[in-house]
């Protein structure tokens, strides 16, 4: 909305200069505004939550053998939960603040965050009504996820292509050394792309919507299942929000991604304001969910993340770049898998439990270390993900 008065005010020359027309200086505002927003009520927004007892139910042993939950973090039970309602809020004000509101693609943004944080805030509330870690059945969730992904993916791919307008992709044209060109070979969302490979891009059609689908629900999931100590999976959000942010603006210029050779996605300019907006969101809710926690996010916050970075990957083609930008979060969910597969084959386990922090929790690791040492890690896949933008 400021964004649109400040070009108001421009176009009719009552300022002559608008620094907030620039990508950068608007993602650093809404990042700004963010942050700010979440000191500002994060306070309440506890107290409010306390008030109205949505406290975390923590999950007990159900299967003979298997690791207590409720024994080892019994002492968090009652915590505030459902913080992410604090994260979605401050995204949604400061984006809406400082965004170009007639880019579709946040539109489409702004429907995924809302979307996913529905799906959690309804598992949030089932939780803390039933006293119980169970929330909403599995199978409602992952439906929830499916018709999201479903919509997300038919519109990128109805909609998205380039010849069609600006709201699409397209493959820019390559310069070789000898001063030659390479022109576009693909244009469009039917295509899927592989980090390292320059010439690899098989077309997919329609099946490219069902791509996403499982996109969509592997993000989602998996960013929930890091959501497991405190801060850890915040902080974890935060350096991929911030590495994704960087991806959209390269994908948004056509210089850098005809430097990079990476699909230019021209409505990809307002995902940096967003992003910048998500950052700052992430940064905020740490402030009070830092060990020892104040507030847990709950899966309001946790499926909203992933559902986020999830659409942001997909807008800017760099689907598989999410699994090594968001390394932990595949280590996360491979270790659930490989656990379950492992005990319901062999009976046995392969980690003391999963996901994987807490097996190293079992091996006596404090809870301030293994979140710490995941965070490291996490930006050493980040920035191993960067680098693939360059390697190709």
């Amino acid at each position: 909305m400021f964004y649109h008065l400040l070009q108001l005010l421009k176009n009719h020359e009552i300022i002559n200069i608008n620094p907030f027309q620039y990508i950068t200086v608007r993602c650093a505002a809404a990042g700004m505004m963010s942050l700010l927003i979440s000191w500002a009520i994060g306070g309440r927004v506890i107290a409010v939550l306390r008030l109205l007892k949505a406290g975390q139910p923590i999950r007990t042993v159900s299967i003979k053998g298997a690791p207590d939950l409720a024994e080892m973090h019994g002492k968090k039970a009652g915590t505030p939960t459902m913080g992410g309602v604090l994260i979605i809020f401050c995204v949604l004000v400061s984006s809406l603040f400082w965004c170009n509101l007639l880019n579709p693609m946040i539109w489409l943004l702004v429907f995924v965050t809302l979307g996913f944080g529905t799906i959690g805030f309804l598992d949030d509330y089932l939780k803390i009504t039933k006293k119980k870690a169970d929330g909403l059945a599995g199978r409602y969730k992952i439906l929830g996820q499916l018709l999201l992904g479903l919509f997300v993916g038919a519109y990128l791919y109805l909609y998205g292509n380039h010849s069609g307008g600006t709201d699409g992709v397209k493959a820019v044209s390559y310069q070789f050394t000898d001063g030659s060109y390479h022109s576009p070979v693909f244009s469009g969302y039917g295509y899927m792309l592989f980090p390292f490979f320059k010439w690899l891009y098989p077309y997919i059609g329609v099946f490219f919507v069902l791509f996403v689908i499982v996109v969509f629900v592997g993000a989602s999931n998996a960013v929930n299942l890091t959501d497991g100590l405190d801060g850890l999976c915040i902080g974890i959000t935060a350096v991929v929000t911030a590495a994704f942010t960087v991806v959209a603006y390269l994908a948004s210029n056509a210089k850098y991604a005809d430097y990079l050779m990476i699909p230019y996605v021209p409505r990809a300019d307002e995902i940096v304001v967003f992003m910048g907006a998500l950052f700052g969101a992430c940064l905020g809710f740490l402030w009070y969910n830092a060990y020892p926690a104040d507030m847990f996010m709950g899966d309001t916050g946790s499926l909203t993340l992933g559902g986020v970075i999830a659409t942001v990957a997909v807008i800017c083609k760099q689907e598989f770049l999410l699994a090594i930008i968001g390394g932990m979060y595949v280590i996360e969910c491979l270790s659930v898998i490989l656990q379950v597969a492992s005990y319901k084959l062999t009976k046995r386990r392969i980690f003391l439990m999963a996901p994987i922090h807490h097996h190293f929790e079992k091996k006596g690791m404090t809870e301030a270390k293994i979140i710490a040492r995941f965070w490291i890690v996490s930006i050493l896949f980040c920035l191993i993900g960067l680098s693939t933008l360059k390697l190709r």
